[in-house]
């Protein structure tokens, strides 16, 4: 858990362990191959070229990602296998960046309606064939995907439409809570087997079955499932900290960031602190559950609280603050967020800053 950083950093920097981040793509990438699964991360959490790199060395198919202005990025990055995981709604310009895509990598992108089929495959126009789809499932995340009983009707339109069928996904969001992944896992195993079964009898045959979070993604085991899409597992966070998904030492992304300031309680002792990472920097996103919208690395893992220039931590009482100066970790709650906010991040090893990556993808929202 200890990581040293030179003290030249000016803060807040986003500072990644480069030994913790090529041990948890290590563990992810067994673990899914000694269960006969192939790993395609997203890479929207990191969108970093050189870590999609690395994960495809372990053993990745490909990446996972959520935009064409991603897959993009990678593409030019050299990653040569990318799934849009998203419902694209397709007009001529985007059709053509997908086929300009297929021209150089094997591109396929999702849909979760008879309409958004037709409108992909009617842009695409004679190139239909060239960029295969995977229907998109609710397996109880509510967010996007058509019900298991309506996968046969989207995938049908689909293939009348001209499009290939490659298979189906899922997202189980709603393993992110406490208590969640095991019930969410058992809802993506049921919707993923009953589509299966149903596009199986209408004709659709070698299909990759897609589902998968970093919450659930160690207990997804046998049944449909063909392919997992974690993508928060290569840096671990607050939430997933919080969760028991992973410990304080599997944190392979924190903000360094400086104690400013000691504010007084009503008995005149500091009662908490102030450091230099506010939401601009670690994100503001906070689940009903979590504890706060963050952590720091330390005994005790102190909370943090989040305005935009100046976050307030408290101090348990009876404990010393940190001192003036002092440079601590923080850990952000949801670290796809805290990337986002980045152009650049560090790379330390050993103490010593190994290389600057920056984040190609930042801001490639369509």
């Amino acid at each position: 858990m200890k990581m040293t950083v030179p003290t030249a950093v000016a803060t807040p920097a986003v500072v990644i362990d480069a030994m913790v981040l090529e041990r948890n793509i290590a563990s992810m990438a067994q673990s899914v191959r000694e269960r006969g699964l192939a790993l395609r991360p997203h890479a929207k959490t990191h969108k970093i070229p050189e870590i999609a790199r690395l994960q495809v060395e372990a053993g990745a198919t490909g990446i996972t990602v959520a935009t064409i202005g991603e897959a993009e990025v990678f593409a030019d990055a050299g990653i040569d296998d990318v799934f849009i995981a998203y419902p694209l709604w397709v007009d001529a310009p985007a059709a053509a960046r997908l086929l300009a895509l297929a021209d150089r990598i094997r591109i396929s992108v999702g849909v979760d309606s008879a309409d958004g089929a037709r409108q992909l495959a009617s842009n695409l126009g004679a190139g239909v064939r060239r960029i295969p789809v995977r229907v998109e499932l609710d397996s109880g995340h509510h967010r996007s995907g058509v019900l298991p009983d309506g996968a046969v009707a989207a995938a049908s339109a689909a293939r009348s439409a001209g499009l290939t069928v490659a298979g189906v996904f899922t997202f189980p969001g709603h393993s992110y809570g406490p208590g969640a992944a095991a019930p969410a896992v058992a809802d993506e195993q049921d919707a993923l087997s009953a589509a299966v079964t149903s596009l199986q009898d209408a004709g659709f045959t070698s299909l990759d079955v897609s589902g998968g979070s970093t919450p659930s993604a160690h207990l997804t085991a046998g049944g449909a499932v063909t392919e997992l899409r974690p993508g928060v597992y290569v840096f671990g966070d607050a939430q997933q900290w919080e969760l028991g998904h992973c410990r304080p030492q599997d944190i392979a992304l924190t903000v360094l960031t400086t104690v400013v300031s000691l504010r007084p309680g009503a008995d005149g002792a500091p009662d908490r602190f102030v450091v230099d990472a506010g939401s601009k920097v670690l994100g503001s996103d906070r689940a009903a559950w979590a504890t706060g919208h963050g952590r720091l690395l330390g005994n005790p893992p102190h909370r943090v609280a989040l305005s935009e220039p100046h976050p307030p931590v408290g101090v348990p009482h009876g404990e010393a603050p940190p001192p003036l100066g002092s440079r601590l970790r923080a850990v952000p709650n949801r670290v796809c967020l805290t990337v986002n906010r980045a152009d650049e991040v560090l790379v330390v090893r050993n103490g010593a800053v190994e290389a600057v990556w920056t984040v190609a993808a930042r801001g490639r929202n369509s």
